[in-house]
């Protein structure tokens, strides 16, 4: 990862810290305007987290604990952390080998009686197939929250990932596409009483303009201006740095195209583009190649060496063990993160790939 802070975006967080509120300034709501036409949605209602905006996503639309939400084991654990933090309990289908992504047909053999809402990841970059998991909403008649936290930009059948599901959720996290100098998140929706209810949760529960009268029991979630005017900033450079990633993505393939023992990840049909959050190869050997590469400094991650169901807490809370999802439980054992960022160069992305090839002969 190589997290961009350039003089522009130190200049714009300085306006802002110097002439607006420190919290909710104007940067803030202009921010949650651009990112929500980026989308093509009506509305985008900023968090301190990715993780809050996937919490306060499900409560948006009613999820309490009373209900179970179902998603995919093969994610960060923040996926299904929510929707505890929600009050619902979490509910697994295993990732598909093809894409690592969940699939609507695995997700719907999962399903309960208790089931009220899916998250699909659209790991790594790559968009799931959401207009299976719309028809599979609209005929099962549970919510459908987008986890687009690794998707900045991504589409899918000509539209932008966080504008299919009844709420989609991003993260700005410093390892992500855009970032904010920090710590934060957004909510997407097209539905005016999700977005009414999101913000009042992030900001205390505030109701409307008024300062202490409460209409719920609210968070403190809320983005800092400065943060804000450093993601404006960023935004207008994502499609830039997307075509940039998508560049590398195929160097990769090109150089790596054929070799033993390595699977490269799926890549872009007609529907879906892929902003390649992260480019993941997956291999038996995968510790090996793994050692070989840091023997000679070069950085790789592993992401994810656990699958959720199998954390510690999962294990205890649920009674998960191991084979409980074996798809989600092989790609753990295999997969790994190459180097990419929108600054690598050619001749860099050349000597990775020469030592993954070295690593595969040993």
């Amino acid at each position: 990862m190589n997290p961009v802070l350039d003089k522009e975006m130190i200049e714009a967080a300085m306006h802002a810290l110097q002439n607006e509120k420190f919290v909710m300034g104007e940067s803030v709501h202009k921010f949650e305007e651009e990112f929500a036409k980026y989308c093509g949605v009506r509305h985008a209602i900023s968090t301190g987290s990715g993780t809050a905006a996937l919490q306060i996503a499900l409560q948006s639309i009613g999820i309490d604990h009373s209900h179970s939400v179902l998603t995919t084991p093969f994610s960060f654990i923040a996926t299904s952390n929510a929707i505890i933090h929600a009050g619902a309990t979490p509910e697994f289908a295993d990732a598909d080998p093809s894409d690592f992504n969940l699939n609507a047909s695995t997700a719907e053999k999962a399903m309960t009686d208790k089931t009220k809402a899916i998250i699909p990841v659209h790991l790594y970059g790559r968009p799931c197939r959401m207009d299976e998991f719309q028809d599979l909403a609209r005929r099962r008649g549970v919510k459908l929250v987008e986890d687009a936290c690794q998707a900045h930009g991504a589409e899918y059948m000509g539209k932008r990932t966080g504008s299919f599901g009844d709420a989609a959720c991003f993260s700005f996290y410093p390892s992500k596409n855009l970032t904010v100098g920090g710590d934060g998140g957004m909510i997407t929706t097209n539905d005016d009483r999700v977005a009414e209810a999101a913000r009042c949760l992030t900001d205390c529960g505030r109701e409307g303009n008024s300062k202490y009268a409460m209409s719920r029991i609210g968070y403190t979630s809320r983005l800092n201006s400065v943060n804000a005017a450093i993601g404006r900033v960023q935004l207008r450079r994502l499609d830039d740095w997307n075509l940039a990633r998508r560049r590398i993505a195929s160097l990769y393939r090109r150089e790596l195209e054929g070799v033993e023992k390595i699977e490269l990840p799926a890549e872009d049909d007609p529907e879906s583009r892929s902003i390649y959050h992260l480019f993941v190869i997956r291999s038996p050997i995968r510790d090996h190649i793994k050692d070989t590469l840091a023997k000679q400094r070069i950085e790789t991650g592993v992401h994810y060496p656990t699958p959720i169901h199998l954390q510690t807490p999962y294990r205890n809370m649920y009674g998960y063990r191991d084979g409980s999802f074996p798809t989600s439980e092989i790609l753990a054992r295999e997969v790994l993160s190459l180097p990419l960022h929108p600054d690598i160069r050619e001749e860099e992305v050349k000597i990775v790939c020469e030592q993954v090839r070295e690593a595969v002969k040993a």
